[in-house]
């Protein structure tokens, strides 16, 4: 499908209807995969965004600075026509990340940050981080360099519940790690606590969080209305209401340690709809139009720009984006799932009835 196909103007109302123009936005955490799922999702992404921190935890994870190089240009090429979009690289930290190939990836620009995933804590992450302590040569590099640090924050521990494993991280390990390297930038992945608001807001402006659309609407409790929901269930998982409520207070408290990471992340149906369903959350076809209502709901849409737009270039040192994204306070209805090859990848919300629709994209 191509950007025209997913995102067509609404059709011209026979009465003026409110609209936002803001610059085009940033999408600071993306699941964008491989192979014909990149092809398919990629348009998605791409016509709502002008650049996005692309994750790399590929099977087999973008480790080296090459690998990621050639993971670029098969973004590239996958582009649908039309497109303005920048894939910006992130390399994915294992115990045995290779210091001179981390620092010549930053400095050529082949990757803007690394991830790091505690071994086993979410999709593809086994070749993750075992030992955080071992690691600090790698962050005191990296710190040195002013390069970010993007942090899936999740204790892996069996023994510490589902629910509370992004607090007992924070607590017991993110702490540490923000003390001992005063001067690392990190980033707070796809915050879901009051506690992880509140630790970014302790550290800003070295540390950011990125909220995804599908926090900011589910709790623990979505996950199981009228059924179990497999198309909600992601990492970290969703919390309890009083969470939700906070992420909506933070994303849209005008403060500029908050910025959009989707955490958009698509899995075939037939592997979210089985006996061990995959962990992840497809909203690139929704996400602003997510993000915007509740903005609109929080009575703070003279703040969404920031948040979408602003943000998150300041935190990494990149320059504002040029050309404008409409959003128009109009019915749109997006599509339910997404086809790719025989099967196809639910969208968030999909199928439902949104009171904002997106508009014209000048680049």
């Amino acid at each position: 499908m191509t950007v025209t196909e997913l995102f067509t103007p609404p059709a011209a109302a026979e009465q003026p209807v409110e609209k936002l123009v803001i610059r085009r936005p940033d999408d600071m955490h993306v699941h964008l995969r491989d192979g014909a799922m990149l092809k398919a999702v990629l348009p998605a992404t791409a016509g709502q965004f002008a650049r996005g921190i692309i994750m790399p935890n590929l099977t087999p994870p973008v480790t080296t600075s090459d690998m990621a190089a050639d993971y670029r240009t098969r973004v590239l090429k996958a582009m649908p026509e039309g497109a303005e979009f920048t894939p910006l690289m992130t390399c994915y930290l294992t115990d045995r990340t290779d210091p001179d190939d981390l620092i010549r990836g930053f400095e050529e620009k082949i990757w803007y940050a690394a991830k790091l995933y505690p071994a086993g804590a979410t999709t593809n992450s086994a070749h993750g981080v075992t030992d955080i302590d071992a690691l600090s040569p790698i962050l005191e590099t990296m710190e040195r360099l002013g390069m970010p640090v993007l942090i899936h924050g999740e204790a892996t521990d069996p023994a510490v519940d589902i629910f509370d494993r992004e607090a007992y991280f924070l607590e017991n390990t993110m702490v540490k790690i923000l003390e001992r390297h005063q001067g690392l930038k990190v980033v707070v992945e796809h915050c879901t606590t009051e506690q992880g608001v509140a630790l970014v807001r302790s550290y800003a402006p070295r540390v950011a969080g990125t909220i995804t659309p599908h926090h900011l609407y589910l709790n623990r409790t979505s996950l199981f209305q009228g059924g179990l929901r497999p198309h909600f269930y992601c990492l970290p998982v969703a919390k309890r209401e009083h969470h939700r409520l906070a992420l909506r207070k933070a994303a849209t408290s005008g403060e500029t340690c908050f910025f959009i990471g989707t955490d958009t992340a698509p899995h075939l149906r037939t592997a979210k709809e089985s006996a061990c369903g995959s962990a992840g959350v497809f909203c690139a076809l929704t996400a602003l139009q997510s993000y915007v209502q509740v903005f609109d709901e929080e009575n703070a849409l003279p703040r969404f720009e920031a948040f979408a737009s602003e943000n998150a270039a300041r935190f990494y040192g990149l320059p504002l984006n040029d050309g404008t994204i409409e959003l128009i306070r109009k019915p749109s209805r997006p599509l339910v799932s997404l086809p790719v090859a025989d099967v196809d990848v639910a969208v968030f919300r999909g199928g439902e009835e949104f009171g904002w629709s997106i508009g014209e994209t000048r680049v």
